[in-house]
């Protein structure tokens, strides 16, 4: 075995074409689209390339095929905590070929000046390909992490430890425990200080200001915490422009200023799941007309958070029932499955099993401290 460094386009076209390799035998495996990985590493996609650094690897056996894979990387908010990141890890069932993996990514952090790393993480934001998935025979999500169940032997024997788990929730119609909540969100709608508003297209930036505001109040309590920009924030809503319904992302704000949000999206891997990781021409017609035409029934939560001052206050109810209430009227997304809550935020998953919601999928992010 051989660790080769991707150092041209064609072998970063191999790192992100091998990980189907790993798959050819689990029926619920939907490939991440090629065109979303290629912008992770392209300086003009991904800001966070600008102030911070990205590289990786591929394993190869002694016949030159491809066994694993895996990248390490920083950006600037990372290089002063000095833990870095290691994602995008896919590897057969060999210990020491993992190990060969992990140390070439821990060596390349170490040459940079870190102490340590999270893995599996994203080089960008935490809704996507983020953390191990440890809940077997599950359907992924868009650009969520999927994984054998044995990654997480592999993990664990390479001295990463538990750092957070991410717990996923689903809830139907059916199982939504609305007469309680309606009362409750009735209360915050007859208050004057409260006004609640779904995104519209046409005031992209104004929104994408709200939310930087919020997010950056509502997380900034926390020791990991990375600042968002407004340039990122914008990338992101106008990349989920062909996709996003106006009524699935909802606003709160106390006397007109922005405390709070929740952000869903349909559930695009019902579409995806036809373009077998390449969104090229064919795979965008597919697209479309099972958009307009497939019966799409799953929302996705993105991101949840309330301004601390204005927590436990029932904004989060009120938004809730705002978005409950606009996909009831389309009388086809029946099904929503809910941002991911870290055990670090007992409050929150508490009011999602209030809710009536079930966990479905849990994700372990990992640490590792490096022996200097």
């Amino acid at each position: 075995m051989h660790v080769k460094e991707v150092s041209s386009k064609k072998l970063l076209k191999d790192f992100v074409l091998c990980a189907s390799n790993f798959y050819s035998e689990d029926v619920n495996y939907i490939p991440h689209l090629k065109q979303d990985i290629l912008a992770l590493f392209d300086v003009q996609k991904n800001s966070l390339l600008k102030d911070g650094k990205i590289a990786a690897w591929i394993l190869l056996d002694d016949s030159s095929i491809i066994i694993g894979r895996i990248a390490a990387f920083y950006d600037a908010n990372q290089r002063l905590s000095k833990i870095g990141g290691i994602g995008f890890f896919e590897c057969i069932n060999d210990v020491s070929a993992a190990k060969m993996l992990f140390s070439t990514a821990e060596n390349w952090l170490k040459k940079e000046g870190f102490i340590g790393a999270d893995g599996p993480i994203n080089f960008g934001e935490r809704d996507k390909y983020w953390g191990l998935l440890t809940s077997p025979e599950v359907l992924p999500s868009y650009q969520e992490n999927y994984n054998p169940m044995y990654y997480q032997h592999l993990f664990e024997s390479n001295a990463f430890q538990l750092h957070f788990q991410q717990l996923t929730s689903e809830i139907s119609m059916g199982t939504f425990n609305l007469d309680r909540f309606q009362k409750l969100a009735q209360r915050v709608y007859q208050n004057p200080t409260y006004q609640f508003e779904h995104l519209k297209r046409n005031q992209i930036n104004r929104f994408a200001n709200d939310f930087v505001s919020i997010y950056n109040q509502a997380w900034q309590h926390r020791s990991d915490f990375v600042p968002i920009t407004l340039d990122r924030i914008l990338a992101t809503f106008n990349s989920l422009k062909p996709i996003l319904i106006e009524e699935g992302i909802w606003f709160a704000y106390a006397n007109k200023q922005p405390v709070g949000f929740y952000v869903a999206i349909p559930e695009v891997n019902q579409l995806f799941k036809h373009a077998n990781g390449n969104l090229n021409w064919i795979a965008k017609i597919k697209f479309l007309y099972y958009r307009y035409f497939g019966k799409l029934e799953r929302m996705r939560g993105l991101v949840f958070g309330i301004v601390p001052a204005y927590q436990n206050l029932g904004l989060e109810t009120g938004l809730i029932i705002k978005f409950y209430e606009a996909m009831l009227k389309t009388k086809y997304y029946r099904k929503c499955e809910l941002a991911w809550i870290g055990d670090f935020n007992p409050k929150m998953q508490s009011m999602i099993n209030a809710l009536g919601a079930k966990t479905s999928k849990i994700h372990y992010t990992y640490r590792k401290m490096f022996s200097l």
